[in-house]
């Protein structure tokens, strides 16, 4: 049952993973905030769902730390994005009707000590299989890192520096399977799975090696880096009207981003810097 598409087989990749936070503003790494990570293999086979890129050798998995959406869907994302732009009496109007948003939205905001110490979900669901399923990356951790008091607003970054820097952080990619279309829904990613109904379970191990990442180089690199999750093979297709709208906004924000950029938009084939 588990053993669909990249995970048919035992097989290991090389990747390029890269963290990020949600706030579009710049701030303090000490803010409260979703923070995100996000894995593209390399040398995967086989056809992809873009048409633009069907040939590409990368599969893409994107996953953030908190385990729901704050919305059931895009039309309440574009109301609440429309509130929190707009007046007060707006952003009153609008939490006051939707309750469910205000209790997701204030459990995913956190401050966290370091990112290679988070776990991380997709939230969204995708298919698997004859089924479908949500993701889960849960990291290793003997001896957890401490957000420091007199905090560097960079102390995220500095963190896995240090960490890195002294060996490598390891985590287990899991699959939760659907096993009921009701209180598991596809069209609403602001409803958890409940874990004790269907149990996360590992396919793959990751392994980010002990190295020295924090060059100009890489932070290049990185910046013109596109994750999409539908960078995907068919058998891991993107379910769910949030994802079939990530489909056009991250096809945006890529091109924008490269043309501000001024570098040509393509998946890497390579993976040094």
């Amino acid at each position: 049952m588990l053993r669909v598409g990249i995970f048919s087989t035992a097989h290991t990749y090389k990747a390029w993973i890269r963290f990020s936070n949600q706030d579009g503003n710049i701030q303090a790494d000490s803010a409260r905030d979703i923070r995100g990570m996000a894995i593209k293999l390399m040398g995967v086979a086989g056809d992809k769902i873009l048409d633009a890129e069907l040939h590409a050798q990368t599969q893409d998995f994107i996953l953030i730390s908190t385990n729901v959406f704050v919305t059931r869907d895009v039309a309440e994302f574009d109301a609440l994005i429309k509130a929190m732009s707009g007046s007060i009496w707006g952003k009153i109007s609008y939490f006051s009707t939707h309750w469910r948003v205000i209790w997701n939205l204030l459990k995913s905001l956190k401050k966290f000590a370091n990112p290679l110490q988070i776990r991380y979900w997709s939230t969204t669901p995708y298919l698997f299989g004859e089924t479908a399923v949500k993701y889960s990356v849960i990291p290793h951790v003997t001896h957890p890192d401490v957000i420091p008091f007199a905090s560097d607003p960079d102390y995220l970054r500095l963190a896995m520096v240090r960490q890195l820097a002294q060996g490598k952080a390891v985590f287990d990619f899991c699959v939760q399977l659907q096993t009921d279309a009701d209180s598991m829904p596809i069209e609403d990613p602001g409803k958890e799975w409940r874990e004790a109904q269907s149990p996360f379970r590992k396919v793959a191990t990751i392994r980010i090696l002990q190295q020295e990442f924090d060059s100009e180089a890489q932070h290049v690199f990185g910046e013109n880096l596109s994750f999409t999750p539908w960078h995907s093979l068919p058998a891991h297709r993107p379910l769910g009207g949030i994802n079939r709208a990530r489909k056009i906004i991250y096809n945006v924000i890529s091109s924008f981003r490269h043309e501000r950029n001024r570098v040509p938009r393509q998946e890497p084939d390579h993976w040094e810097v």
